[in-house]
């Protein structure tokens, strides 16, 4: 038996280093307007001896794995008692394992008890990447994101009630040319209620539906060009009051890759992006972005 992957496969940049067992294949919210990847999959979650049997195969192939990411795109769906026989199977098999990752989205948080997520996070899994995206809620309902600011919050609370970590990620150019400020301020509002562990920000980048989400915005939207773009960033980062953030824009979807600990170096990266606004040569090039 050979572990093969359903292709495509993704994980949060932090995982470059990550064995990836597909706990899930797809996304159980598979309906937000601004993201393509997995609108090919048909969502399916698998059995809990199919997942045990590549964890098998990778244990043979793969020694002294430290870190685990569960694809796909939510793996907290699957059912509490069988995500703890997944990973009671993981520290088994891999001794030396350290954390076990994985998304989650706001319904995963808000239907599992607060018990359930006490025993996935004594059992293991350790960071929660969670896809914030706006804290607007107007724009959150024209995209097609399942919850709202608030059940958000109480989802996020209940994780770090659970002791996870938490990285939250939120996406520029989200709200167009007209929403742009109103965007930036929600969001920036909404990751100070959060306070979480580490937060992301990437760039909208649409490829194919890119005619069908400026249908679902309404008439007249117009995308964000690049320095609209910085100035949202910059608009976004001024509004954040973190205690203890790691602050990234690592994402390959950014024009500008940032990293810093917020609020501790707020004027730092302020500084850089204005750089960055008056020098291209700071920038990205466009052939180079991509998720």
């Amino acid at each position: 038996m050979v572990m093969e992957y359903n292709m495509p496969l993704y994980r949060p940049p932090s995982e470059a280093e990550s064995l990836i067992i597909q706990a899930t294949h797809g996304c159980s919210a598979n309906d937000c307007a601004f993201c393509y990847m997995y609108k090919g999959k048909k969502f399916r979650i698998r059995r809990v001896p199919e997942i045990k049997a590549d964890i098998d195969w990778c244990a043979q192939q793969y020694r002294g794995v430290t870190r685990v990411f569960l694809a796909d795109g939510d793996a907290l769906v699957i059912r509490a008692s069988q995500l703890l026989e997944i990973l009671e199977h993981l520290y088994q098999k891999f001794p030396r394992l350290e954390r076990v990752t994985s998304y989650a989205n706001p319904l995963n948080l808000i239907v599992k008890p607060q018990s359930q997520l006490d025993a996935i996070r004594k059992a293991g899994l350790t960071m929660l990447y969670y896809g914030v995206e706006s804290g607007d809620p107007q724009v959150l309902k024209q995209v097609k994101k399942k919850g709202d600011p608030e059940s958000m919050a109480v989802g996020i609370d209940k994780a770090h009630a659970a002791g996870f970590a938490v990285s939250v990620t939120v996406l520029l150019g989200l709200a167009g040319r007209a929403g742009t400020d109103a965007h930036a301020d929600h969001t920036a509002a909404l990751l100070n209620r959060l306070q979480p562990e580490y937060a992301s920000a990437l760039t909208l980048m649409l490829g194919p539906l890119e005619p069908v989400f400026a249908k679902s915005m309404g008439p007249g939207f117009q995308f964000l060009d690049k320095q609209e773009t910085l100035a949202e960033l910059r608009r976004l980062i001024a509004g954040l009051e973190l205690r203890n953030t790691v602050f990234r824009t690592n994402h390959a979807s950014n024009w500008l890759p940032l990293k810093g600990t917020l609020n501790r170096d707020k004027d730092a990266l302020l500084k850089t992006i204005d750089r960055a606004r008056s020098d291209p040569r700071l920038l990205r090039k466009d052939e180079w972005r991509g998720l």
